[in-house]
């Protein structure tokens, strides 16, 4: 990949990722702070600021790498936000609520980024400076939420869907998984480095962006 398709690309997919990394962090602090913790709220990453939450290596250095490489789509994370579960007010259950905020927010971005596309490509001709770029933005803001909220609801801690996990299974089953959480991200990574995690995510992923891009450009 040459150096202009590289520019060309981190200008489509800048903002879609931060909003999306961002937002999702957002989602989770907010949704505990309305049950009972205010650890986020009080560390002021309650914010839109993405300042506050941009992370060098999850939210720049990661998708810039994957762009580079020619991933068919990419993925990114900011700084997550502190939680301490145990000022939520029913800590084991609202740890489920907390942990689907993030993935949720994800969907609701895929499917209001979906809902623009649709207006942008039945812009006339005269607006292409708009519907172009605005457009790509909007694919790739479908595909980035996709990775985010499949990806998270992998029933692995630390991932939310780890934690929606953790708090729908009985005690010991919830205990067993919740001691995998130190390992979780060694796991991540080889299951990354094997092509194991590109397998499981990328199907749902590129199908259901497939099925919102193609609603939405009327294709």
């Amino acid at each position: 990949m040459d150096i202009n398709s590289i520019i060309h690309g981190i200008s489509i997919w800048a903002i879609p990722v931060v909003l999306a990394v961002v937002l999702h962090e957002v989602a989770h602090g907010w949704v505990a702070d309305k049950l009972g913790d205010d650890t986020a709220r009080w560390m002021g990453r309650l914010t839109l600021n993405p300042l506050k939450h941009i992370d060098p290596v999850g939210t720049v250095l990661v998708p810039i790498m994957l762009l580079v490489v020619g991933s068919p789509f990419l993925f990114g994370y900011a700084k997550p936000v502190p939680i301490n579960f145990r000022k939520l007010n029913r800590p084991k259950q609202d740890m489920v609520w907390v942990a689907l905020a993030g993935p949720a927010t994800n969907l609701l971005l895929a499917l209001a980024s979906a809902v623009l596309l649709y207006v942008m490509a039945r812009l006339p001709a005269t607006m292409l400076w708009l519907a172009d770029p605005v457009g790509a933005m909007c694919q790739a803001s479908i595909i980035i939420n996709m990775v985010l909220c499949i990806f998270n609801l992998l029933p692995l801690p630390p991932l939310d869907g780890g934690r929606v996990a953790v708090g729908l299974l009985p005690g010991p089953a919830s205990y067993g998984l919740s001691r995998l959480e130190p390992y979780g991200f060694i796991i991540i990574v080889v299951l990354l480095l094997t092509g194991v995690l590109q397998n499981v995510i990328g199907p749902p992923v590129l199908g259901s962006a497939r099925i919102l891009i193609t609603w939405a450009v009327g294709a």
